[in-house]
């Protein structure tokens, strides 16, 4: 039509992941108008889609940790008052806002994850008080990133961080709102250059009596949470090659934690027909070992018989 303006044409390319998340190429993102740039990334930064709008100008990106440093830098570089403000716009961990649902989706998932949904009404007012002497002291609400956090970790650097000064917390709060962007970009964007914000947790069940892996023995993970708590990570049974069809912990960072695996091996010795006395001299054995490095793989295998069993920090 005479006079009209020409249209340009854009094509993206979504692609869904395996829990049905929308993901999005770099390639895309890179030749994306600048406000669907922003509506991709928006919420990678919680409440402060001018972070997505300031990497943008940077574009292209050759990788995803590219981007992520980009998205950070815009941050350093921003006014404190503007810093200040994405820091205050974090939730407070197992609040009233966060109970109620009234916060970032991704964050309610987030919490979640680390069964902040699932307290007492103790641990909740314990987390009213710690919220309320943190924010007094910092002017900031506590954040964790805790994905990255089992629920004994979380408490730990929650009262190691209410000792500290107001600007060295305030540099600790925003590598931990960077860290969170990390999980969060990792989980939105498919490109080279992927950044390491993932672990795993595998082990593999070894019959050194019969000289062959050990199939069909009962696995429980259990997340050692205080002297009188535990809660329940993974239940699972290995295979034919001894180990587990999927990692007990995968695709997501190991929270650092003290975990215990139980392996019913007494089970395992009796479906084979081995006469075992009563009770088993090996039954359940337990493996009770840290996690400090959530990016990290840690391989904890059992090499066992009915009267001994080893275990090592394998990969």
């Amino acid at each position: 039509m005479a006079g009209a303006w020409p249209v340009a044409c854009f094509t993206v390319t979504l692609e869904w992941d395996g829990a049905g998340a929308m993901t999005f190429s770099l390639a895309d993102l890179d030749g994306m108008p600048e406000t669907d740039f922003v509506a991709a990334l928006g919420a990678v930064f919680e409440h402060a889609p001018w972070v997505a709008r300031a990497a943008a100008a940077r574009r292209p990106f050759g990788t995803v940790a590219a981007l992520h440093a980009a998205m950070c830098a815009a941050v350093e570089a921003a006014p404190e008052a503007m810093r200040h403000a994405l820091l205050a716009g974090h939730p407070e961990l197992a609040g009233r806002a966060a109970r109620d649902g009234a916060i970032a989706p991704d964050s309610v998932a987030e919490q979640a994850a680390a069964g902040l949904d699932r307290l007492s009404d103790a641990e909740y007012a314990r987390f009213a008080a710690m919220n309320a002497a943190y924010r007094s002291r910092f002017g900031i609400p506590f954040i964790l990133c805790v994905k990255r956090h089992g629920r004994a970790s979380l408490m730990a650097a929650f009262e190691d961080r209410l000792a500290s000064d107001p600007e060295t917390e305030f540099r600790t709060a925003q590598a931990e709102v960077f860290r969170i962007a990390a999980i969060r970009l990792g989980a939105l964007v498919e490109g080279d250059g992927a950044l390491l914000t993932t672990g795993r947790l595998s082990t593999h069940v070894l019959d050194t009596m019969l000289g062959k892996p050990a199939a069909g023995v009962a696995v429980e993970l259990v997340e050692i949470v205080s002297e009188t708590e535990t809660a329940l990570v993974a239940r699972t049974h290995t295979n034919a090659d001894g180990r587990t069809d999927a990692p007990l912990i995968g695709g997501r960072p190991v929270p650092i934690a003290v975990y215990e695996l139980r392996f019913a091996l007494g089970d395992y010795h009796r479906r084979l027909g081995i006469d075992l006395p009563r009770p088993a001299f090996l039954d359940v054995v337990p493996l009770r070992f840290g996690v400090a490095e959530p990016e990290a793989h840690y391989h904890v295998p059992l090499a066992a018989t009915p009267w001994s069993f080893q275990t090592y920090r394998g990969s």
